[in-house]
């Protein structure tokens, strides 16, 4: 079986603390994977630590078998990772059109400037278009970042990590603050840009986890305690009872 991405007996100490305590975690290539769990569980902190942005205390990352842990988050990145916040990471002074050129300047790591050619430049502009119109943008390419409704941003958001053309996606609440419409839209886009990627997502609200996910892990206390398909996750009496409660349950009766 292809993994995309292992975590391998990992833990991560703050001054005593036990973020995360020796969590293995196997992701199959082409998966769309959840990490779900209470405030506190270390779901970001796994993101981080997968980025470079924190080195485990013990244990090892591997992405498609190579070992990851303690590269910089830049050297990540180029491997083929690409994330997005909790809180909204864009430019916000900047155009729509602007922040997804920048995105795909950085992905060839080469900068725009008189002396590039007129075919690289027709080829940033060809890839911009292409994102905005994933994303349902194309209409406010000259807008301000800043000035879009919150879905829109966080649609641009994730143009911003699919313009990388990264293999494994990182998602951090991507359905935070939606409205049900807003969310089942969220859930279409996410589901058509990741084609053919591998997905990792934290999230809370069930509506997205259970329409996106092949497979859920549980986190509590820094540890996993559950994972499986969402329909054993769905019958996992201990995870209702004590991490999703009624909220849970009604999702669950919904079908979602």
């Amino acid at each position: 079986m292809a993994y995309m991405l292992r975590l391998s007996s990992v833990s991560k100490d703050f001054g005593g603390f036990h973020a995360i305590d020796d969590v293995n975690l196997e992701i199959v290539k082409g998966e769309r994977h959840a990490l779900i769990g209470p405030n506190g569980a270390g779901k970001s902190t796994i993101f981080n630590l997968i980025t470079g942005l924190y080195s485990p205390t013990k244990g090892a990352i591997y992405f498609k078998d190579r070992r990851i842990d303690g590269l910089a988050p830049y050297k990540v990145n180029r491997l083929g990772i690409a994330r997005s916040f909790q809180i909204i990471n864009i430019f916000k002074d900047m155009t729509v059109y602007g922040n997804v050129r920048n995105a795909i300047v950085a992905k060839h790591r080469k900068s725009l400037n008189f002396t590039r050619t007129l075919l690289s430049l027709d080829k940033v502009k060809e890839e911009a278009e292409h994102i905005l119109s994933r994303i349902n943008l194309t209409a406010f390419r000259e807008e301000l970042a800043g000035t879009l409704g919150y879905g829109q941003q966080r649609a641009l958001e994730i143009g911003l990590t699919i313009a990388q053309d990264p293999e494994l996606v990182l998602l951090d609440e991507p359905g935070a603050g939606f409205t049900p419409e807003e969310t089942r839209e969220i859930i279409k886009l996410i589901r058509e840009v990741t084609a053919e990627k591998t997905l990792v997502i934290v999230e809370h609200d069930m509506d997205v986890v259970f329409n996106l996910a092949d497979r859920i892990s549980v986190l509590n206390r820094g540890r996993i305690v559950a994972t499986g398909i969402p329909e054993e996750i769905k019958r996992n009496e201990m995870v209702k009872e004590a991490y999703l409660g009624d909220l849970f349950d009604e999702k669950c009766v919904q079908g979602g």
